[in-house]
């Protein structure tokens, strides 16, 4: 029946050929001869690997090879320099040769869901017109740095893996407008985050979070998914205050940062390569907002987003982050920040 649909399309010379559902173990070679090919459907078979025929069809965008049983990328793919959709989808990839994304510089959308996935080549970088990218349902205990130099991606979905955290570098997808990491282990959302300026949708769901990044109403979410987290709860008790003594280091730094709005001084920093570096990594008060250096005090504001965002269930109230200078900032009157108090 494949040859069958084969033959036609040669005859036909044929931009598109579907060879989908056809219990096929093996694609035919004659496949190869249809140099005007732009598009080809192969899932739903028992494909194990690609014939090198396949190599000539320079005008393929779109190739489907879901629900087959490719245990690795075939290499027959960095020939295909055209593609430009490649879905690979349940099959039995355990990982990816970096050699294939090397080739693959024009696709925009990779579907890579329920394979076995462990980690990512950092060569993922190397597909610079990406724009989709789903990895749901595999084993990725983390995402690689460079996965963060994707400047076209759009979407990026992520949803149950082994995931604990996010490379602070996620803060480089300037274009991501959605980020879907549902039932995963995440602790932590980094504050890169939220400088994502175009992310619309944000899916955290079913993850181990406490609390979130202090710039958490910088984003512009339409929508926002964050159920069935290990999220603070507003439960008051006392507690005593400790002694507030500053390092030598910290007062120093508090020191110089104060002095930095004189422009003066901050071009004598330039100098000292290493105090800016230390510098850098400085943060500031939510209530008198002076610059410092290490966490003095981590607190927590219970945020409503009622009418802000869109929400999936009927709580509205979200715990995020807040830093302060001292316990003189925290005893201050009329403010909404409250301390954390540990199990």
């Amino acid at each position: 029946m494949a040859d069958t649909l084969v033959l036609r399309a040669l005859r036909g010379n044929a931009k598109t050929l579907d060879l989908g559902g056809k219990k096929l173990k093996r694609v035919p070679k004659a496949v190869g001869r249809l140099r005007a090919l732009n598009r080809l459907q192969l899932r739903d078979n028992l494909i194990a690997e690609l014939p090198d025929e396949l190599q000539a069809l320079h005008h393929l965008t779109d190739l489907n090879l879901g629900n087959n049983s490719l245990q690795a990328l075939p290499e027959v793919l960095k020939h295909l320099k055209q593609l430009k959709k490649l879905h690979l989808f349940d099959n039995k990839l355990d990982k990816l040769s970096p050699y294939v994304f090397e080739a693959l510089g024009n696709l925009a959308f990779l579907n890579l869901n329920d394979n076995k996935l462990t980690t990512l080549p950092d060569e993922i970088n190397r597909l610079v017109e990406l724009k989709y990218l789903y990895i749901n349902n595999n084993r990725l205990e983390s995402i690689p740095r460079k996965l963060c130099l994707l400047q076209q991606l759009c979407e990026l979905h992520l949803a149950n893996n082994k995931l604990k955290s996010l490379p602070h570098d996620i803060g480089y997808l300037t274009n991501l407008k959605k980020l879907s990491m549902p039932r995963n282990q995440i602790q932590e959302l980094p504050e890169e985050l939220c400088i994502l300026k175009k992310l619309k949708v944000l899916d955290v769901a079913a993850n181990q979070l406490n609390i979130f990044p202090t710039r958490l109403l910088d984003l512009k979410l339409d929508e926002f998914y964050f159920e069935q987290n290990p999220l603070l709860e507003k439960n008051l008790i006392s507690s005593a205050q400790q002694n507030e003594v500053l390092t030598l280091q910290e007062i120093t730094a508090r020191y110089i940062m104060d002095k930095l709005m004189n422009n003066s001084f901050r071009s004598v920093l330039k100098s000292y390569p290493e105090v800016k570096k230390i510098l850098e990594n400085a943060s500031k008060c939510a209530l008198c907002e002076k610059t410092f250096l290490n966490t003095w005090l981590e607190c927590v504001m219970f945020v409503n987003l009622t009418q802000k965002i869109k929400m999936t269930r009927p709580a509205h109230v979200v715990p995020v982050r807040a830093l302060l200078c001292s316990y003189k900032c925290f005893n201050k009157p009329g403010h909404q920040y409250y301390g954390i108090a540990m199990p």
